[in-house]
């Protein structure tokens, strides 16, 4: 998962905005409008990320496409303290 983390946060142009999006669905599901809403970004965008976070273990989902609920994966949530570690060493850079 370290890898992962590190290719999908540090490595790639949007790593920025799914970072934003682990650290929403942290707190609570969403859907994709939903946070599409509460990120302030394009909807679109909000579920090329899903796609790419979902296809990487990160998120995981639950209903049908447009009312989909995505959640962080049971592997996520035991690695989080290691992406708090990748964003704290990386995030300062985009603030």
């Amino acid at each position: 998962m370290e890898r992962v983390l590190w290719w999908l946060i540090a490595g790639t142009k949007g790593g920025v905005n799914r970072a934003r999006m682990i650290n929403a669905l942290r707190d609570r599901p969403y859907n994709a409008n939903q946070l599409s809403e509460v990120l302030e970004l394009d909807y679109k965008t909000i579920r090329y990320h899903l796609k790419v976070l979902s296809e990487n273990s990160v998120v995981t989902s639950t209903g049908n496409s447009y009312g989909a609920m995505y959640f962080l994966s049971p592997a996520m949530e035991a690695n989080y303290a290691l992406f708090e570690e990748i964003w704290a060493k990386i995030g300062n850079k985009f603030k």
